[in-house]
């Protein structure tokens, strides 16, 4: 009999590791009200919300925003969003799910659209950078989406075969990126998109990180 196949994991970080939507719903009306833009709620931010992060403001504006106004309101969020950040914890159950699958033998990565240096820092004063294979935010402009860098993570990490890897996020950009890469998804309800706009990217959709992992290794086997 054939051994049972075990899924190497791809986290995404905003969202599903890093429990930050506060933070960021706080730091969108921050910005909003520089921006002379009436405030959110988390459930419109949750049917709004899509990357690239450009069509989300398309979306609030009914229009594309210019380069230039472009630019200004991606300063303005990261600014306000950075300075809280460092309030915010990673997701309930998170710290022991990564603990027991590496002591187990399990292999995962971390794959973000957060730019790499500020990444970086914050994985690691989290104290769960040893716990991944590797460890990739974004180095681009931040209007790209996740499907490239996917790519390029994947290949980053050698002989994992694709079928093999299940990311787990909380956006459909998540699940678009997987299946750009040949890999599967399943989408997580904690960050920042509702369960019903989830469930639009026909991946199973959880309510927790727990089920995440459960449902990716069955995915697998």
């Amino acid at each position: 009999m054939a051994a049972q196949r075990k899924a190497h994991i791809v986290w995404d970080w905003n969202g599903t590791l890093f429990h930050d939507i506060d933070a960021v719903l706080a730091a969108t009306n921050a910005s909003f009200a520089e921006l002379g833009l009436a405030p959110i709620t988390l459930e419109r931010y949750r049917e709004l919300y899509c990357v690239p992060v450009l069509r989300f403001y398309e979306r609030l504006l009914g229009r594309l925003p210019s380069d230039a106004e472009w630019l200004v309101m991606d300063e303005i969020f990261h600014r306000h969003y950075w300075e809280r950040a460092s309030a915010a914890a990673l997701a309930p159950g998170a710290a022991e799910l990564l603990t027991r699958r590496r002591a187990a033998g399990l292999t995962q990565s971390l794959c973000s659209l957060a730019p790499h240096e500020h990444l970086l820092p914050i994985v690691r004063t989290h104290g769960i950078e040893r716990h991944f294979l590797r460890v990739d935010g974004r180095r681009g402009p931040s209007d790209v989406g996740k499907a490239e860098q996917m790519v390029s993570h994947l290949t980053s990490l050698g002989s994992i075969p694709a079928d093999q890897v299940v990311v787990i996020g909380d956006a459909l950009d998540d699940a678009e990126a997987a299946r750009h890469a040949g890999a599967r998804a399943v989408l997580y309800t904690g960050g920042s998109h509702s369960r019903a706009s989830l469930e639009r990217a026909g991946v199973p959709v959880v309510d927790t990180l727990a089920e995440a992992v459960e449902t990716a290794e069955a995915l697998v086997a």
